[in-house]
């Protein structure tokens, strides 16, 4: 993978964190967005170069039509390229669905629908053969366990549409699009040791969170060598929570 450069969205922590990481690792020169957490996308940043790679943090709210295709573009002008983009940015609001306002349903859709798509269009625009587009769904998209998940279900149930018709769109360049349905993941948003955590153990096969370095994983699998024939794909890294 030297040479090659990859893009993740929401990269500071948690899985996207570990996504840019487990990249660099794979000899991937790495850019990676955030909105708040400066500190800690540069001490992501610093790590990617520990390991002789390139890195770069890049400030940009999915949520802005032009940030999100804008932090496209700043990658390649800086690293002077992009092979690979992970679309690891969301946001999730739960409850009741009487209770969920018109600034929720847009703020949902624009970060992980809108936002999606208009940093895939710029990706694709920018990719040459080869490239690989790999987007994190959720495993609520394919079980949803109980009451109150319905607007973020629907936001990322969006994304298997958009990355089954990715494939058949850009296929015949040498680009493929797969997604990943984490399920349960042990990070700051959501830990293994949370006050909702023994409810959705409980629904997993293996009786655990998964780690966001599993997750990661799947995500480098899916962007290495040994992913060239497998697009349009959805992949569940739940634990056998849709079992």
């Amino acid at each position: 993978m030297n040479g090659k450069v990859a893009l993740v969205t929401g990269g500071s922590r948690g899985i996207g964190a570990a996504t840019a990481l487990r990249l660099a690792a794979d000899g991937f020169d790495v850019a990676l967005t955030y909105v708040q957490g400066k500190e800690a996308a540069e001490e992501v940043v610093r790590r990617i170069e520990a390991l002789g790679r390139r890195g770069l943090a890049l400030r940009a709210d999915s949520a802005d039509a032009g940030e999100a295709a804008e932090a496209v573009e700043r990658t390649v002008e800086r690293l002077g390229r992009v092979d690979v983009l992970v679309n690891n940015v969301g946001v999730g609001v739960l409850g009741p669905l009487e209770s969920l306002g018109l600034a929720d349903v847009d703020r949902v859709l624009a970060v992980n629908v809108r936002g999606v798509f208009l940093a895939t269009q710029a990706a694709a625009r920018a990719m040459g053969e080869g490239g690989r587009i790999v987007t994190i769904g959720t495993c609520m998209t394919q079980r949803v366990p109980g009451p109150g998940g319905t607007l973020y279900a629907m936001s990322k149930s969006a994304l298997t549409g958009l990355t089954k018709a990715l494939a058949r769109e850009l296929g015949g360049r040498g680009i493929t699009a797969n997604i990943v349905h984490p399920g349960p993941t042990d990070t700051d948003m959501n830990p293994a040791d949370g006050p909702y955590a023994a409810g959705q153990t409980e629904l997993t096969a293996l009786g655990r969170f998964g780690t966001a370095d599993e997750v990661a994983g799947a995500v480098a699998y899916l962007a290495g060598p040994a992913a060239t024939y497998v697009t349009g794909t959805e992949l569940a890294v739940d634990g056998g929570h849709a079992a």
